[in-house]
């Protein structure tokens, strides 16, 4: 496609690596736009993660422009698959809207009740095990919002330790990311190769399904041990004074949300869905929320940007997946879904001919277990972070405190998927 790939790919190469120096910066960019009031529109917006790919990917097509020229570059963007962006922000303004949360709420208040625990306590468990194991139902990025909107109120307080937090926040990442393991559709670097290795559910319960579902719950069940005093010490939240939903309402927004999930793959079909959907809120606008259309544009912005800049790296990632070892496959898998998207890495590894069982099965696993450690391992994540930021310090998530949080998770997730 270009007169000098060589050329693109290094340019492309350098300037992912910046957007990840970036990713790993924007928190710095917070307190500045607090020390420098002046120019705190500039520094906000450095300092939203979910900016960061899409900025750098546009500078990536404005360089591109520059050296190989515009129709080039144009060719280029649109030559990218965005499905999984313009999923992402559909299924999280739908499953965010107040009928899918109120339902889900009375749900899980419900489970929290027959819990010989304290309610927040009771709630915070079912938030970091129940839901992200209904991803594998509703898909990862539905999970990641309804688990985020239920667990905000309870453990990301201004009240709750800043290193607690992380560590939740590490949890429930983590076990999103491996939660969606028990199908074949509902995880995103699952969905990459299930097609490819002819993967179904039935093979994705028996290989991954119930090693994740033991490692979710271990992660969860100590995560809830570390907040006990920090939750139990607070004073419960009042009760919510709403109207009641009709359930005419609940079954629309449940049957719209079923169906993006399973049109997840036809764009122009959930599109037209969400289209109707966006009509029928307003219909019947006293029985909704706002919707949440800047966070989730915010998101898919940053995962079309991962999409942009992610399709020129396949030139250094690919020989290092198909030079591994299996176990030091997993292993390489892991630290590399640090720096890439999990899906990206899983669908490389589906190019490569000849990879044996064990390969592709350390591939995945390697992958998925390193999906809580940044916030570009696994798609759901910006989701995450774009819902939950407010309730650290600076409104800002920082991928050290990420990265620390999510060390044990990681570990106890890495430990089922390979030992087991």
């Amino acid at each position: 496609m270009f007169p000098t790939p060589d050329t693109i790919q290094v340019v492309a190469a350098v300037i992912f690596a910046v957007a990840l120096l970036h990713t790993f910066t924007a928190k710095q960019f917070e307190r500045l736009a607090h020390r420098f009031p002046q120019h705190s529109g500039s520094f906000h917006l450095l300092g939203e993660v979910e900016v960061v790919f899409g900025f750098w990917a546009m500078v990536l097509v404005i360089t591109m422009a520059v050296l190989v020229g515009g129709d080039e570059a144009l060719t280029y963007a649109e030559s990218r698959n965005y499905t999984e962006p313009l999923f992402v922000f559909v299924v999280m303004v739908v499953a965010a809207s107040r009928p899918i949360l109120h339902t889900v709420g009375v749900s899980m208040n419900a489970l929290a009740r027959l819990a010989p625990f304290p309610p927040r306590l009771a709630l915070t468990w079912l938030g970091l095990a129940v839901v992200p194991l209904l991803g594998s139902l509703i898909t990862e990025p539905a999970a990641m919002t309804l688990a985020a909107l239920m667990l905000a109120p309870i453990v990301f307080r201004p009240d709750v330790s800043e290193r607690v937090k992380y560590f939740a926040l590490g949890v429930l990442f983590v076990n999103v990311s491996i939660g969606g393991t028990l199908t074949s559709y509902a995880a995103p670097p699952v969905l990459m190769v299930a097609s490819a290795w002819d993967w179904d559910s039935k093979f994705m319960l028996t290989n991954f399904g119930w090693k994740a579902a033991l490692a979710v719950l271990i992660n969860a069940t100590v995560a809830a041990f570390v907040l006990r005093r920090q939750l139990t010490a607070s004073a419960d939240a009042k009760a919510e004074v709403a109207t009641p939903i009709p359930l005419a309402v609940v079954l629309v927004h449940v049957a719209v949300l079923a169906g993006v999930v399973m049109l997840a793959h036809h764009p122009v079909a959930f599109l037209a869905l969400f289209l109707l959907f966006l009509g029928f809120t307003q219909a019947y606008e006293r029985h909704q929320s706002p919707l949440v259309i800047r966070e989730a544009l915010l998101v898919g912005f940053f995962l079309a940007g991962l999409v942009v800049l992610g399709g020129l790296q396949s030139w250094w990632l690919q020989p290092i997946v198909s030079s591994l070892e299996p176990v030091a496959l997993f292993f390489g898998a892991l630290g590399l879904t640090a720096i890439t998207d999990n899906a990206a890495l899983t669908y490389l590894g589906s190019l490569i001919e000849g990879m044996n069982d064990a390969s592709k099965y350390m591939l995945v696993a390697g992958a998925v277990a390193g999906g809580g450690l940044t916030v570009i391992a696994n798609a759901p994540n910006p989701a995450g972070v774009a819902l939950l930021k407010n309730g650290f310090a600076d409104e800002s998530i920082g991928a050290g405190g990420l990265l620390a949080g999510a060390a044990v998770p990681t570990l106890i997730a890495a430990a089922a998927l390979l030992l087991l």
